[in-house]
This record gives C-alpha cells, structure tokens and sequence, in this order.
C-alpha cells in the first residue's frame, strides 16, 4: 500500500497563496490535528544552520507549524541537537545564541527553543531496533520525552550521506554526540602514507585524538568519527574517504539511527520537507553554495521514507542549473544528487529504511 504525500507548490499561481499560507493547508491535509495530544509537548525538530550558512528552512515557516501545533491543542517547542564537530552548535549555550541570531527567537516562531541533548550532549536515552547493523540507538532526551513530532527538513546534498531530508534530519539530528559518533564511524577516514609530509596539522585538529603520528599519520578507525576536518585541514589532500567501500554503510547506519527515533512516536509524527534553495551541501556547512535546481515546493506525510523517495524524484524531475556544482545529470529524469557526489549510492537511506521497516518507498503524490 502506498504512503500519502502531500505537495504544495512553490508556484504562487493566480490565486497569489504564498508559501506560509500552503504550509498551513498542508499541515491540515496532512492530518496533524489528529497527531496531537492535548496540551502534550510538541518537538518541531528543525535545523538552526551553521554560522554562515544561509539556506536553512526559514523561521517564518517553522512559525507557521508552531501555529497549526498550538492550534491543535499541543504545546510546542522547537529543538535541534549539538553537534560534534567543535563549531557554533557544539554545545547547548553557543548552539541557541546562533539559532536567535538566525531568527528563531520566540519572539518569532512562537515557542521556545530547546536544545534536545543538553548542555554538553549528554542527555539521551537508548532506543532498541531491530536494525541490521545496529541493535539500540542513542535519541536525545528532550526529542525522546516529547509526545509528538514534528520534523521539518530542509532537502539538499551531503559529503557523504549524498543527500538529506526526513531520514537525517531523524537519524542524525535527533541523536546525541555518542549517536552522532556511532553513525558517523561507518566512514573513518584514511591516509595515504606516502604523500603524507607529518606536518601535524590533522593530530591537532582531530576532536577525538584518533590520530597519531608514526612516520606518518595513522587513523584510528575505532576512534575516528568521520567528521572530515582532517580532510579539509590536510595540505596535501593524503587524507580522504573511500566512499566505494563506505558510504552505503553509512547511509544504512542512517536509516537504523531514524528507525530508532521514529520508533518513539508511532502515529504522532509528521514529516515536512521544504525543497527551497537545494544546494549541494548540508546546512552545517559555514557556507550556502548556489542551488542545483528550481525551487520546488513543500512535501508533507507520516512516512519517512516516502517523503524523502517524492523529494527525491521531484528533484530528479527538474533541469538542472549549469554554472553550478552539478557536475552532470542536468536532464530531466536523471539522479541529481549523483550528479554532486557521483561516489555515493543516493537512495541507500530509501531501500535499507525500507527494509528494516521505516516506511514505504511507494507513494501517492496528492496535489493541494
């Protein structure tokens, strides 16, 4: 049987409806008003965006779910967790001062805003799966103690999971450090020892020390996190990832850490994805490169994988921009996120979240 998922355009039409305005329909075809308990505690997990980053789904829309929630009788606040690379969202205090700077004070949406895992990253509870790879997931406290969700992802490409949306936005974003650790662990990086000079320079910016120095830097797999800061700090590029042998791994690790948040909320969860400015890199990225294709629109549905395998072919659908970093598959119908990062395997998340009983590829896209 086929998921629903629900569609406004970004089309503004004859009738003039702007984006806020759809988002509120869309909310009520989706059924949200059935999802929430009364006065229960609504976590609208969204993406504040790094310092820098400038293509995050806009405050002035996650306004509008805040709404719909309160509307609905739910009390809501809207949330994200730390993350692990030492940046502006490293920890609770630095992670809400850059969220109020990009507009997500209350003042604006309408709520307060949580950071889920606590001040450090340490607050999370273990979820058990019936994963492939993983048996129990680590889910940050204040995501796992809500009694409903609300996510809304902002579609657009990774370096190494090739794209995000719903799965991530649950798998990565509602895991604590020690989550975001065991995913990212899928992917260590590697060194080529003879174009290594030992300048050093990756010891001292590795944030687990998994890196020593023996006539050339040595990586410690079980310690690494994947983070790829060696990478980018590395002046002689000897540092990288083998996608071919990795990056599905990862994106299964993906699908079985979301399967351990969605778990916790079985029928009063909704998925939102905003398909505006789909630039080829995550919002953790200090930067907001140019978008690879039109906007789109906004995608709604209690299906995960569903919502993610729409967005994807509704992207896949469009002509690509030259000029930017789609490298290729600029025709309609071709894979675009392959088209950005050609090494990894695009849909993993979407058949091993299938799989292991996430949600449902098949779809039926329902206009509004």
């Amino acid at each position: 049987m086929a998921a629903k998922v629900w569609f406004a355009s970004s089309e503004a039409g004859c009738c003039g409806e702007s984006l806020q305005a759809k988002i509120l329909r869309i909310l009520d075809e989706a059924g949200l008003k059935e999802m929430i308990p009364d006065q229960g505690l609504v976590a609208v997990k969204t993406h504040f965006g790094e310092e820098g980053c400038d293509s995050f789904v806009s405050p002035l829309y996650i306004r509008q779910v805040v709404s719909k929630v309160k509307e609905a009788g739910g009390v809501p606040f809207v949330t994200d967790t730390n993350t692990l690379y030492r940046g502006m969202r490293f920890d609770a205090v630095s992670h809400l001062a850059l969220a109020i700077r990009h507009g997500f004070g209350s003042e604006v949406i309408g709520a307060p805003v949580f950071i889920a895992d606590g001040l450090r990253s340490k607050n999370d509870v273990v979820v058990e799966i019936p994963g492939v790879h993983k048996n129990e997931t680590r889910i940050a406290a204040g995501i796992a103690e809500a009694d409903a969700l609300v996510v809304v992802s902002h579609l657009k490409g990774h370096a190494v999971a090739g794209f995000g949306g719903a799965i991530k936005n649950l798998a990565m974003g509602c895991a604590s450090a020690e989550g975001k650790r065991e995913q990212h662990r899928a992917m260590p990086a590697i060194v080529r020892d003879e174009e290594c000079v030992g300048c050093g320079g990756c010891i001292s910016a590795c944030p687990e020390g998994a890196i020593r120095f023996d006539g050339f830097a040595l990586v410690d797999s079980h310690r690494c996190i994947g983070c790829g800061i060696c990478l980018e700090v590395c002046p002689e590029s000897a540092i990288y990832f083998d996608y071919k042998r990795d990056a599905a791994r990862l994106s299964e690790y993906l699908a079985e850490y979301a399967l351990g948040a969605a778990s916790l909320f079985p029928e009063k969860a909704l998925y939102l994805n905003v398909l505006l400015r789909i630039t080829p890199d995550c919002d953790c990225a200090p930067f907001s490169d140019r978008p690879i294709v039109p906007d789109i629109g906004i995608l709604a549905s209690t299906d995960p994988v569903a919502i993610d395998a729409a967005s994807l072919d509704l992207v896949d659908g469009q002509q690509g921009f030259s000029g930017t970093r789609l490298a290729a598959h600029h025709r309609p119908g071709e894979d675009k996120f392959a088209g950005v990062w050609p090494e990894i395997p695009i849909r993993t998340q979407i058949r091993h979240g299938e799989r292991i009983g996430l949600g449902r590829s098949a779809y039926d896209l329902i206009r509004i």
